[in-house]
């Protein structure tokens, strides 16, 4: 029980570790949220904006830091 407990908490505090460094140097990113798959409408009274690519990449690197801390 201890061993699944020490996990758990290193990859929780990888995750808060993570979502810090994005809160903090996210406005850098210049192309998140312009890559081939964003799906941006813009029209007189209404914009639309589904970020279809970008949750293919977050998808993508989720899946294998999870795929690598599984080994």
């Amino acid at each position: 029980m201890g061993n699944d407990l020490g996990k758990t908490l290193i990859v929780v505090g990888l995750l808060v570790a993570a979502v810090g460094l994005f809160l903090t140097f996210g406005g850098r990113l210049n192309f998140m949220g312009k890559l081939p798959g964003d799906i941006r409408i813009e029209k007189d009274n209404f914009s639309f904006f589904f970020p279809f690519g970008t949750c293919l990449l977050i998808s993508m690197l989720l899946s294998l830091i999870f795929w690598i801390f599984r080994r």
